[in-house]
Order: structure tokens, then sequence, then C-alpha cells
């Protein structure tokens, strides 16, 4: 039952096109413009086109969105392979579930097994054999398991066997080989773990290893001669494919590190390369690739991309569009041809490097948090990883499609919480640890009417890379930032502590004690054998807080080390209400306080970090006296990220997961998936705004589900019920002015201009109920004008079904039925059914004779806003529910210009299906006439078609005035405007903005009109004289007659 209510809630994505991290590309080896990437949570993509456009292949049938690795077969290119969970393990990494196969070049997958080694490093395939796949896999990075190493099949992914393997810690970082000598493997291991403060890159269990049996046995190199003594860290290796007893190695390790390169098959090994430039934050990076046709030539990724034509004793740095590389991949048959996978998303090269594709066309950005304002249509707010705090608007009514460019930088932000001004949208507070300037926490004030920002963070020294003892406060990457509901002049910051501000920043007070458990031997340096102090794993710091919205001063907060607070007192005292049965170093993620209940609060917990993957979601209604879990319903295996309450109705929630998204009707009691076509991605952030749910995921950018008022409804209706036929209320709609178009072309394939100045790329599909939905390759959607009716039957009508449409005074304005042969019937099934009615009042008819479209119908104008009705007829049983359309907020317009202006549309509507049955009439009046010339003998007949001709003549004189001959021109300028196509563009003029209509308007509709019944009066003269005429002589030859009352 509550599968069916929630199947027809669709998600929507509004972009940005901005690409997020990509760790794994490769490029088809036959056909030159099609490569494929994988995000590191955003699934796979492919490209026909060289990286014009991309689109999403993994979507319904990955369970994970993180990629790894992805592989093609050269000797079949229809088997890809691909492993998920990212091995660059910054602090933002999410886990996979294995390996995938297509054998039909991503059309379809299948998962072929090794769920539980979570990170995949490496895959590659034997050039002759599709069948004969090896893969390195890092393992679970967050607690010991044997389910690491390198893996092979010889059989597809049928079965693996495990045939390297070192430890516990310790899995498959890289692995090489080459087509020149398949049967030769190398492989590098790395010990490395993480938690939620520390990582740690090194130990004993990393090494090279090399196989010359395809992968049977190993032999662990990692002593030769010239090898560098000591721990070793991470290892990246690669052969070279012209001469494969080449190989290189760039080595992490405690001293001597830097590039190797053995001669003999990893014999002995000479250091060639010390530059600090190869070897940046080697956990991360670590990535060497040599090009496939040449032994001189080598690439190293990192922050930078290098190459050297030199074998690696030189290198030079090539400009890509974004940095932070990591994957490459080169054609081994065109050296030019390339794909690059890096921190901004793929981009591909077909020129060896010169030039690269756009990485802003990949809607894969990976978001933490988000915020709204209070603009008409209201914009999303959050800050990127990898790049910069942005805005996007929600939609773009005037647009048709939300275009990159409506994107907004508002501050070069990567990491943290963003918070607006309330009382001025163009102030934009946000977290810049990461990629930002300035000391310590990074606290940005972005102006966006000036472009400027102003740095007010907390204590702003530079202090990375040593330990969090030694801080003087202790932030988190993503530390909370939030104005107070009750004086918009306030703000506050969480650290270990929560500072206060009420002049935007310029200064700051502490407002409560250490309010964490101040654990110092979790606040050690952090990196292994490459320090890396970052802020990611700072520990011991508030993650979470909040201030009641309708009691002020009362705070709730939590920390990343499983503590939670409450001050009653507007923070002058604290007290720690920290659930008993919680596990002790929970990271709270998130604290919603209860918009109706000020002793109610919801929080949301993660301990993935520490091995455990359960979802942890908490209520209290006493103000942390006691708590109770809540979390039935949600997948075992899925953490949560964060809760938040409706603000309308009592006990309806929202969760997010690293998954999905999920709603609880019945306060937390039960959980219910409303992911549907939402894709499988972390979602780190929810919020609601205008009714609509707001999800930032963590590798899709921002998705959107309108109007959540259906919901509301479903929690007060169909959630308690089994059995039932009922019609909700359509929730009020915006009226949202036409806009022109630039006459696109029709068709199938692929349209390109929404409007002129409104350059978007998307294909059309018809969804239920006469709908086009609209599906952008480079843009992000709008939602679907009108007004949405839901309704749920709980079986399939015996007989009929109706919706009808009724205005204020009960008029019929449009009715669709079941079992019409109309394009636009009605189309229902059982279960929540959902149909989207225009606000238009019907089209004009079109002129058409013969199955020929002479002048084609013209739309229906916009109802004006006000009260309107819909009623449900099922078998005979009624329902009725009513709702409104309301104004445009952004305009002024009186009621009486509204009525003004729909008045003048209806009738230039009426006059159009005037004038095509006077043309209708007439043009089956000529067309009887030819039939009947083709079936008589002329010779015989010849006064009847000196009167036929005369007839014809005189009403084609009449109909060359109404409309060109032979139909309208899509090429209106090459012969003179008829009548018709002049008063079919009239409404253009009119209901292009929602004004009164201009005075001329009205002249040049009365000028048509008269016009129209002028040529209309002279055709009937026609028809009751000459067709009369006509029809009489052939009354007395006995000839079928004209019928002069058609219509």
């Amino acid at each position: 039952m509550e599968k069916k209510i929630n199947s027809n809630l669709k998600w929507r994505s509004i972009g940005p096109f901005r690409g997020g991290r990509s760790v794994a590309v490769v490029g088809h080896p036959v056909n030159k413009s099609e490569f494929y990437f994988g995000a590191c949570s955003g699934g796979v993509w492919k490209t026909t086109d060289s990286g014009t456009y991309w689109t999403n292949i993994s979507d319904g049938f990955f369970n994970s969105s993180s990629i790894g690795a992805i592989a093609i077969s050269q000797s079949d290119p229809n088997v890809i392979y691909v492993g998920t969970g990212e091995s660059c393990i910054r602090g933002n990494v999410c886990a996979g579930d294995g390996v995938y196969k297509s054998v039909d070049g991503g059309n379809t997958w299948v998962n072929i097994g090794l769920s539980d080694t979570k990170f995949i490093s490496r895959i590659r395939i034997h050039p002759s054999n599709p069948n004969l796949v090896y893969v390195a896999a890092l393992g679970n990075i967050f607690g010991p398991n044997q389910h690491r190493g390198v893996y092979t099949t010889k059989d597809g992914g049928n079965t693996w066997t495990q045939s390297l393997y070192q430890n516990e810690q310790t899995g498959a970082a890289d692995l090489s080989s080459t087509t020149l000598n398949p049967d030769f493997l190398c492989a590098s291991m790395w010990d490395v773990k993480r938690n939620p403060w520390m990582l740690s890159s090194g130990g004993t269990g990393s090494g090279i290893f090399i196989s010359s049996d395809k992968g049977d046995s190993w032999t662990n190199i990692s002593s030769n001669k010239g090898l560098p003594k000591g721990i070793l860290g991470r290892i990246g290796t690669t052969i070279s494919n012209t001469n494969p007893n080449i190989i290189w190695a760039l080595i992490e390790s405690e001293k001597d590190r830097g590039l190797y390169r053995s001669d003999n098959y990893g014999k002995s090994w000479d250091l060639i390369n010390t530059s600090p430039d190869l070897l940046q934050r080697p956990w991360y990076y670590g990535h060497i690739f040599s090009d496939p046709n040449n032994q001189n030539t080598l690439w190293v990724l990192n922050l930078e991309t290098w190459k050297s034509t030199d074998g690696g004793l030189t290198f030079n740095a090539i400009p890509t569009p974004h940095g932070d590389n990591h994957d490459l991949w080169i054609d081994p048959n065109d050296t030019n041809r390339i794909i690059m996978g890096n921190d901004g998303g793929a981009c591909v090269s077909q020129n060896g490097a010169e030039t690269w594709s756009t990485i802003y066309n990949q809607p894969t950005a990976q978001f933490y948090n988000i915020a709204t304002d209070n603009e008409f249509p209201y914009r999303i707010y959050a800050t990127q990883q990898d790049n910069s705090a942005i805005s996007t608007p929600s939609q773009s009514p005037s647009n048709g499609a939300i275009l990159p460019s409506e994107s907004e930088f508002v501050g070069s932000s990567e990491s943290g919480t963003i918070a607006i001004d309330p009382t001025n949208h163009n102030i934009i507070y946000s977290g810049g640890i990461g990629s930002a300037p300035g000391g310590g926490d990074q606290l940005h004030r972005y102006d966006k009417s000036i472009g400027q920002t102003q740095v007010v963070s907390i204590w702003p020294e530079l202090d990375s890379g040593k330990g969090l003892k030694n801080h003087k406060y202790r932030f988190q990457w993503s530390y909370p930032i939030i104005f107070s509901p009750h004086d918009s002049n306030t703000l506050y910051v969480g650290a270990e502590k929560i500072f206060k501000s009420t002049n935007g920043g310029e200064n700051w007070k502490i407002i409560s004690p250490d309010l964490t458990r101040n654990d110092v031997t979790k606040m050690e340096p952090s990196g292994g054998l490459t320090p890396d102090n970052t802020y990611v794993e700072h520990y011991g710091t508030i993650l979470s807080l909040t201030e009641s919205p309708i009691s002020k001063g009362l705070f709730w907060v939590g920390s990343d080390d499983g503590l939670i607070h409450i001050s009653h007192d507007n923070s002058k005292t604290w007290e720690n209400i920290t659930p008993r049965n919680i596990p002790k170093n929970l990271t709270i993620t998130k604290i919603e306080a209860s918009p109706f209940n000020a002793s109610t609060a919801y929080i949301s917990g993660h301990n993935y970090r520490l091995n455990d993957n359960k979802p942890y979601l908490y209520k209290t209604t006493n103000a942390g006296k006691s708590w109770k879990k809540i979390t039935k319903g949600l997948p075992e295996n899925q953490h949560t990220w964060t809760i938040i309450s409706d603000i309308e109705n009592v006990g309806l929630l929202f969760a997010a997961t690293e998954a999905g998204v999920y709603t609880s009707y019945d306060d937390g009691n039960n959980w219910h998936c409303i992911k549907n076509n939402l894709p499988t991605v972390p979602v780190r952030n929810l919020t609601i705004k205008r009714n609509d749910l707001i999800a930032a995921t963590h590798g899709r950018s921002f998705w959107i589900l309108d109007n959540i008022e259906l919901l509301r409804q479903i929690q007060s209706t169909l959630a308690k019920k089994t059995k039932i036929n009922h019609l909700f209320q359509p929730y009020d709609t915006y009226r949202i002015a036409y806009q022109m178009d630039a006459g696109r072309s029709k068709g199938p394939g692929i349209f390109y201009m929404l409007r002129l100045g409104a350059a978007a790329t998307w294909k059309e599909n018809k969804i239920g109920n006469n709908q086009i939905k609209q599906n952008f390759l480079d843009a992000g959607e709008n939602p679907i004008y009108g007004t949405h009716v839901f309704f749920y039957i709980d079986q399939t009508p015996e007989k009929s079904a109706s919706l009808t449409f009724l205005d204020s005074k009960g008029v019929l304005i449009s009715a669709f039925k079941t079992n019409s042969n109309k394009e636009d019937s009605l189309k229902i099934s059982e279960g929540m059914n959902h149909f989207v009615w225009n606000m238009r009042y019907p089209d004009s008819n079109e002129a058409i004779i013969n199955k020929k479209v002479l002048s084609e119908k013209s739309i229906g104008p916009l109802a004006t806003p006000g009260k309107y009705s819909v009623t449900l007829e099922i078998d005979g049983e009624t329902f009725r529910q009513s709702f409104n359309l309301i104004t445009d907020p952004r305009i002024k317009t009186k009621q009486s210009d509204f009525v003004s202006q729909f008045n003048l549309l209806i009738d230039i509507r009426n006059k159009i299906s005037e004038t095509h049955s006077a043309i209708v009439k007439a043009e089956k009046i000529i067309d009887q006439i030819n039939q009947w010339k083709n079936k008589i003998d002329i010779n015989s007949n010849k006064e009847l078609l000196t009167q036929a001709d005369k007839v014809q003549s005189k009403i084609s004189a009449i109909t060359s005035n109404l409309i060109q001959p032979g139909g309208e021109s899509p090429e209106k300028w090459i012969l003179p405007t008829s009548l018709i196509s002049k008063l079919k563009e009239l409404p253009s003029v009119i209901n292009n903005s929602d004004t009164k209509p201009t005075k001329q308007s009205y002249e040049v509709f009365t000028s048509f009109c008269e016009k129209i019944d002028t040529n209309i009066s002279r055709l009937n003269k026609v028809i009751l004289t000459d067709v009369k005429k006509f029809t009489d002589m052939l009354a007395k030859e006995n000839i079928p007659l004209i019928d002069i009352h058609q219509k």
C-alpha cells in the first residue's frame, strides 16, 4: 500500500552542471568519440561526442554511486567492468558494493561480486580474453577485514580467487599490466586506515609485488636492490607498454621517496627523480601512467598534471580544466586521444592535451550543507567539495530550464556550512576550510552585490600542518554556522565552543564551555608517513548547532564525538543530555529542534568511520531527559546523514541516508522510502522551502521534490487506511505567464534552443496523461507548470473515469475522460495517479481537411488567478476538491487586468475557431466539386462545369484572404500574411506578460474581426447563391448534391 502511495512522487534535477571528483576514466578502443567516467559518488557516465554531453548509465542498476575503477575489454568493447568505492580516500569518501559488469556497452549492468571489498582502486582486463579480469581492492579503510588485495576471475566474474593478500588492513592501491606481455602484472599494496580523527598511510604491509603467470602467484619485490628501506606508504606503478621490462614506481616512504625505475622487470631499481612536485599528498594522489606507444613519455597526476618526455628525469606541468588529477587513459592507437579524471570531473582531449572538453556539463557536484533565500524563485546555496560556494535558482520560468549561466559564485568556500543573512540575500556566510583564503576557520562573509569577500574568522591564524591539540580552537571541515531564528542580527558558529556575533563577524564572544569529550589522544597529527592536517580529521568539535524556532535561547548542540547538550537559558548554563544507549563516539550530524514543541527534538548520527554502517536516529519529547531510537523501516546498511521536521504537519519527518531519502508519517515510528527517481547517491542534507523538499546530494548536485503538500495529505488521509478511493486537494499553483519561444524544430532527436537567448540541450518523451518530459543534458529541470492533481484508486475502474475542471462559478473549463479516442484522454491505473492541468482553457479548433492540416489550432488562454475546482468521477462515485491559482509574486497586476487579458484572448480564440470553421466549410465545398469533376463526362456537362469553376473561383478568392493557398506556410515571409495568420499571432502580443492588453491590441483585433466577418459574409452569400444554383443544376440532372450546410 505505502509503495503505491509514494510511487508517483518525482524528483527533479536542477544542477548545477559543475563536475565533482572523478578517479576512474576510460575510452572506447574503437569509437573515437566514446568515453566513460566514474564519479566518486555520482555513478557512471558516458559520452558519444568527446565530452560535449554526458549521460548517466548506471542509474537503476547500481546500489552504490561511488566509482573507483572502470575498464573496457579491448577484444570485446561491449564488455565493461566497474569497481565501486574510490581509493583516493579523503575524508568524504564513500564505500562501494563490489564489481558491476555490462556486456552491452553499458546499457544494462549486473553486480558480479566482491561486495565486501568496499573500495576498489583498479581493474585490468586481459587484452584478448574479456573473461580474464584482475581487481585491485583496497578493502575497507574503516576497519580490518580479509576482503582486500588482488582478485582474479577467469570466467567473467562468476567466480573469484583472492590471488594476492597481505593482512587485514593492507589492500591493493594500484595494478599495472601491458598488452605486449599480458602475463606480467605489477601490483602495489598499501597499509592504510582511516577513522574520524586520523588518516594513517604506511605500514609493514605496503610493498610492490609482481606476477609472471597471469596473477596466479605473486612475488614481493619490495626489498629488491635500489628500493627504499623502511616503512612504505602508497605506491603508484606503471609498466611500459612498448618495453614491458621497464617499470616505474612512485613511492611514498620514510626516506628516499620519489620516482623509481626498473629496466629488468623489477629485479633492481634506480631512484631517478626526487622532486617534491611528484609526491604531493601521496596518499591522495600517487598516480603514474606511461604512454602506451612511447617508453620515454610518462605522466604523473596530483595537484598538477606532470608530463615527462625523457623517461621521468624531468617533468613539465600540463594545464588542465581543474586541479587534483587522478586518472588518465591514453588511446594506444592514437595517443592524442585522452581522457582525464580530476576533482572537477572528467575532461577529454583529442589533440594530446593541448585543449580539453569542459567539466561544466556534469551534474556531479558534491555538496555538504544547504541554505535558501527568500527570493522568487528562491535560490539554493551550498559549498561544493573541490570547488566554491554556489547559488542555483530553484526554477527559471523565463528560460524554460535552469541554465548553467544562472548559477552564481557566492564565495570561494568548498567545505563548510552556508548561511544567508535573513534580511539581505546578498550577504552569504560560509566556512571556507580547504581551498579558500584566510587562516584558521576561514569564515567568509561574501557580498554578492559587490562581489567581495570579507574574512571574519573567529581566529584567523594559519595553523594547518600541526596536530589539533596545538590549535587555539577546534574547527571541523564543515563546522556549523547559523542565524538566530529570533534575531536576524545574531550569528552563531561552533568549534569546540560556541561563538556569537551581533555585528556580522566584526567581533565574537564565546558563549559556552567546551561541549565535546575533549579527548586529546584523538587530536594528534594526521597522515602517517606524510603529515596531512587539513581540518578533515579534526575531532572533538561541535558539528550540529540549532536554536529552537519557537523558544528563544533554547539551544541544542551535538558533537562529532558523541555528546549532546542543551541550554534553556540563552547559553548561561548547559546540560549534557546524551542518550545512554548511543555508540560512544557517534558523530552527531544533525539536531532538529521541533517547530511545534520546544521540548521535542530529533537527532541523526553516523558511525561508519568506525566500521558501523547502521542508521542512527533518535527523538526526545522531554528536552533530552529520555530518548527513543526511531529507525524502523530504514535499511540496516545505510548510515544516516540528517533528519528534519515538516514545518506544517506535526509528526511528518524526513531523513536522508547514504543512498536515499525517507519519510515518516508517524513521528519516526515507521519510515517509508520516497527515493523513487532520485538516483542512488548520498544525501547529506535536506531542507524545506515554500513546501518544496530540497536535497543536497554528495555526488549528483541538487534535487527537488516539488510541493510536499501531497505528503501532508497522505499523512492525514491514506496513511492509516488500506482501501480507499481518494482525490487529494491540489496545492495552490503559481500562474506563470507564457514566454516566447524560438520556433525550435520539431520531431525526434535532440533539441538545442528553448528560446532566443536561452541555449540548452534536451530530449523529449511522453509520460503519463499526455505530459511531455524534457530530459536535459546540460541544464536543470523546471517544475512541470500547472495544477497537479493526485488521486488514489484501489482498483482500475470497471466502466469509466473522468476529471473535470470548473471555474469559481461551477462552469466547465475542460474535461478529460478514459476510453476516449482523443490525444489527451485520461489514463489511470491502480494506486496513486498523477494528472497535470496546464491551467489553460481549451484550444481553438484546427482547420483540417482530408487529414491535411491547413491551419493548426491556437493554444487556449491561461485561466486568471482565482479559485477553481476539480471533480473526479469513478464508476459513478464522485469526489471534488477546490484549489487556487495564485499570482506570480514578482508582478503587481490587478485582477481586473487579468480578466481583461483573459476576455480578449478568449475572444481571439473563438474568432480563430470561427474562421477555421469557415475555411474548412469552404475547402470542403471545393473538394466536393473536385471529386464531382473527376467523375463526370466533361463534354456532356459543360454548363455544369462552367458553373462549378465559377463557384470554386469565387470561394477561392475569398479563402485566399483568410488563409494562404494550400494552408499556412512555416516561412511566413514568402507570401503575403493571411488573416488567420495575423489573428493567430495576436495572442503572443497579449499573453507574453501579465498585463492589461494595450489599446492598439484591441484596435488590431477589431480590424481583423471586421475583415474576417466581411469575408465570411461573402462566403455565406456565395454558398446561398452560387453554390445553391449549382446544386439546383445538379438536382435536375439527378447528380448527388453539394452539402452546403456542413460545418
